[in-house]
């Protein structure tokens, strides 16, 4: 039996709200757009979703729209029997998946994992409500990240000090060598929004928890498996970021991107920015946040 949480039932009473009152099309909550500027709607985008091995989601973190689909499309995905659903997320780092498998085996109570699990601020809002729907649902819900503390350490003394860790710590790390291409454009952008802070050690600290996501993503993978990987839009845009590693690693996917931007009006987009997803969710900018 599927549990909607009152989180949900206020964002739907929203959306109603701010999307009919006085019967003006324009107050619409979001526009789905794909890569060549046409507007589609959610039935388009969860068939090409269902049609593919590798969904990512790229959200803004704080957008309550981009959740909502989220948590609608993993259902979506969840009740097609054809395919094995297997959901990962940026948001839970490699060593608290025993934590969740616990969680999700009825070892440890709900109370012990949320106190023990290092969870994100905003889990509870927007996040709680897929691990919930994986964990009623019997799905496999994947930590893909590296843990903050060795991205952080990579921040501050490049990418040799993770050769110093114990074999323990590395398997939770993607194998090394990690390689880094520093020319990458969203390694480029990152570095010039930073204004030359970090410089190179501020690409390798995301490249590893790129290369890191990429790796558990494959090493999770079956004959069959459909996966849905939930992050941050900068780690799926224009296949870059956990892409870019997949890609090195394998062919043969066939990978569906999602992106989710924010707009003053949506019905005016601009075209290079609709090109960094297959699909890209247009929010208003003045839509309420979840922090």
């Amino acid at each position: 039996m599927k549990k909607i949480s009152a989180f949900f039932v206020l964002i739907a009473s929203a959306f109603f709200i701010l999307g009919f009152q006085h019967d003006d099309p324009v107050k619409r909550t979001y526009l789905i757009y794909d890569a060549d500027g046409g507007e589609i709607d959610y039935s388009d985008l969860e068939e090409r979703a269902l049609a593919a091995d590798l969904i990512f989601f790229g959200e803004q973190h704080n957008s309550a729209i981009a959740h909502w689909l989220q948590y609608e499309l993993v259902q979506d995905l969840a009740a097609d029997s054809s395919k094995n659903t297997t959901i990962g997320m940026e948001m839970f780092e490699a060593d608290q998946q025993v934590l969740i498998d616990e969680y999700f085996a009825g070892f440890i109570s709900q109370s012990s994992f949320e106190n023990e699990a290092r969870l994100w601020n905003n889990y509870q809002t927007d996040y709680k409500p897929v691990l919930e729907f994986a964990r009623e649902n019997e799905l496999e819900l994947i930590a893909t990240n590296i843990p903050r503390r060795y991205a952080s350490a990579v921040y501050g003394g490049g990418l040799t000090v993770l050769d110093a860790l114990s074999n323990e710590a590395k398997q939770w790390i993607a194998p090394l060598p990690i390689e880094v291409d520093l020319s990458l454009p969203g390694y480029q952008n990152m570095v010039e929004a930073a204004h030359g802070h970090g410089g190179d050690n501020l690409i390798y600290a995301q490249a590893v928890k790129d290369a890191t996501m990429a790796y558990f993503i494959l090493l999770n993978m079956g004959v069959g498996d459909q996966l849905i990987h939930i992050n941050g839009s900068y780690h799926s845009a224009n296949r870059e970021g956990i892409i870019w590693y997949i890609e090195e690693a394998v062919s043969g996917y066939e990978i569906f991107t999602i992106n989710t931007i924010t707009a003053d009006d949506i019905n005016v987009v601009e075209v290079d920015r609709l090109k960094e997803a297959d699909v890209t969710i247009v929010v208003p900018s003045t839509m309420t946040t979840t922090y």
